[in-house]
């Protein structure tokens, strides 16, 4: 197990989520291999019973999800396409009124930049280093919360 992990571990087992946002915020803008670690560890250990996304935490997260799955694709980042893509990996089926707008959204922010085809519109990572900064924000949020979550459940008292 790597330091890291370790780390996850020592943070769950003793619900100092405090903890683990002092060392995320130690780490810097260069965080993405610990946030990658982190989330790593937690997909082994949290993820392991038939886990399935809910629609509205996709929701949620749509423009980060949207700026990681056109960053990963070379070809085809049409909205029709990126639907698929969300509707594959989060089992989770959006429609083109929620999925466009924030597409047009992130164009106008300056994230994605949209290139007119003869019948569709492609989506590329127009600034680099803000959608970099969009994920890894987003990923230590979600880890975060996620930690403070399993702590309160593992201290709390639910009865």
């Amino acid at each position: 197990m790597s330091s890291n992990e370790d780390r996850l571990v020592e943070l769950t087992d003793d619900g100092a989520v405090s903890r683990l946002h002092a060392e995320l915020d130690d780490a810097g803008a260069g965080s993405g291999a610990v946030v990658s670690e982190l989330a790593a560890a937690a997909d082994r250990s949290l993820f392991t019973d038939g886990f399935a996304f809910e629609e509205e935490r996709v929701k949620g997260s749509l423009d980060e999800l949207l700026v990681t799955l056109v960053g990963a694709r070379t070809s085809e980042t049409h909205g029709q396409q990126l639907i698929e893509d969300l509707s594959e990996e989060f089992d989770t089926r959006l429609s083109p009124g929620t999925v466009y707008p924030r597409l047009h959204d992130l164009c106008d922010e300056g994230l994605l930049e949209q290139r007119e085809l003869v019948r569709t519109k492609e989506y590329e990572i127009s600034d680099e280093e803000a959608a970099r900064e969009l994920v890894s924000e987003s990923a230590r949020q979600h880890i975060a919360l996620g930690l403070a979550f399993q702590a309160a459940l593992e201290d709390g008292d639910f009865s």
